[in-house]
């Protein structure tokens, strides 16, 4: 009896800590930016938080976005798309991404989520 209550407890932590799969909809701990300033002073791997528009698409995972203050191309994987409505360039949305910088091209934001702003 005593040598199954570790392993009980052990089974019912296991349970208990198993991720959960939901989507968080509230603020992010990624700093807003523009991306006017992103331009300016490019940091490659920052964390940020952006709001305007896919403007077109340039290649299969490729999109201009633009928050009003410039255009940067956005790299957004098909399964960021998933279980969203149709957007188009007049649907405002939030990308949360980090800057990808190269010696070869110009910054772009590198999406890890995408979401419709209301």
């Amino acid at each position: 009896m005593k040598k199954r209550l570790p392993l009980a407890f052990s089974a019912a932590v296991f349970l208990f800590a198993s991720p959960v799969h939901a989507q968080y909809t509230g603020p992010s701990a990624a700093p807003a930016a523009s991306v006017e300033d992103i331009l300016k002073n490019p940091v490659d791997d920052q964390e940020v938080s952006l709001q305007g528009h896919l403007l077109r698409q340039t290649g299969p995972k490729k999109y201009i976005f633009s928050d009003g203050t410039a255009e940067i191309v956005a790299e957004i994987k098909p399964k960021r798309f998933e279980g969203l409505p149709k957007i188009d360039d007049k649907t405002k949305v939030e990308l949360l991404g980090e800057v990808d910088t190269s010696l070869y091209r110009a910054p772009e934001i590198e999406v890890d989520s995408l979401r419709v702003v209301q």
